[in-house]
């Protein structure tokens, strides 16, 4: 049996569906993606994930208005057509969880996607509570994958976490930074502990994870989730009136968006990209990234070379 509050959103998403269905283009587009797409296993268990995911940071952190929430319903719909199913959260993105939670039970996409969040606090006792509630506003008894978010307290995290997954609270453990000035110390961590997942900022712009990190982790065996694949969004500014280069219909991009991308997750150590945005256009945009051919090394260096010449 539905809750009310379960049963009242899906009241409003139904309602918000007839009037804000998909049209006929979007789902063909999607449907494409998903017939293309290219998949990563994690290593640790050689469970296949998308190379397209999604985050969340800023993007779903609005409120209970319909208005709010309509075209961030449009966008959850979209990636799950499209195939994709990674979406990445953390309590520090203000209402995020609950928007995703909400929105993914009353459209009934839990099957279909891979759920990750984050503990962000310090203690036993409160990354616990934290956990907890992050657990009940995804709408989750089972958590694909948490991660203690930049490090915070990682020791006592990640202590508590080998436990729940022992008792099957959670599938998959991990850590996660956004800074290269984090690197050495996420290594560490790497190297000292059981870890399934690691997510680093890792783009065109930014590639100190090239130095050690990216190696440390294909190493072990740790699956890498690559967040700021566009740096935070200054380098498709930058890019915007730049033509794309002709090598790009080699891949089959026709936006730099997609060439960023396909640049992130054709490194052999990264298994998912998560771009964040809250526009369906600009989701398509970035599933279509995740499919067809995928550059070699020496496509790679002529993206990096194009994009920051």
């Amino acid at each position: 049996m539905l809750d009310r509050r379960t049963f009242l959103l899906t009241g409003m998403v139904s309602v918000a569906a007839g009037r804000h269905s998909l049209s006929a283009a979007t789902v063909a587009r999607a449907e494409d993606a998903r017939e293309g797409m290219n998949h990563k296993k994690i290593p640790a268990s050689g469970e296949a994930l998308p190379v397209i995911g999604m985050g969340t940071w800023q993007t779903f952190d609005v409120g209970s208005n319909p208005a709010q929430r309509e075209p961030l319903q449009e966008v959850l719909r979209a990636f799950a057509d499209g195939g994709a199913k990674l979406v990445d959260s953390s309590p520090m993105y203000g209402k995020s969880e609950e928007v995703v939670g909400d929105l993914t039970a009353a459209l009934g996409l839990r099957p279909s996607l891979f759920v990750a969040t984050k503990v962000w606090t310090t203690g036993r006792d409160q990354g616990i509570r934290q956990m907890q509630d992050s657990m009940r506003k995804l709408r989750v008894e089972k958590l694909d994958l948490m991660q203690v978010h930049n490090l915070v307290d990682v020791n006592t995290h990640l202590a508590t976490l080998a436990n729940w997954k022992k008792e099957g609270r959670v599938r998959y453990v991990g850590v996660t930074h956004y800074t290269a000035s984090a690197h050495d110390e996420v290594t560490r961590v790497l190297e000292s502990h059981p870890l399934e997942f690691v997510q680093i900022n890792y783009s065109v712009a930014e590639r100190e994870a090239e130095r050690r990190l990216l190696d440390t982790a294909r190493e072990r065996g740790v699956a890498v989730i690559a967040n700021r694949p566009f740096a935070g969004g200054g380098l498709l500014g930058k890019l915007s009136h730049k033509p794309l280069p002709p090598f790009a219909a080699e891949l089959q991009c026709t936006s730099w968006a997609q060439l960023l991308l396909k640049f992130v997750v054709s490194h052999r150590a990264v298994t998912c990209a998560i771009p964040a945005t809250s526009k369906v256009e600009h989701l398509l945009d970035n599933l279509k990234a995740g499919a067809g051919p995928m550059p070699d090394e020496a496509l790679r260096t002529k993206i990096a070379a194009a994009a920051m010449g």
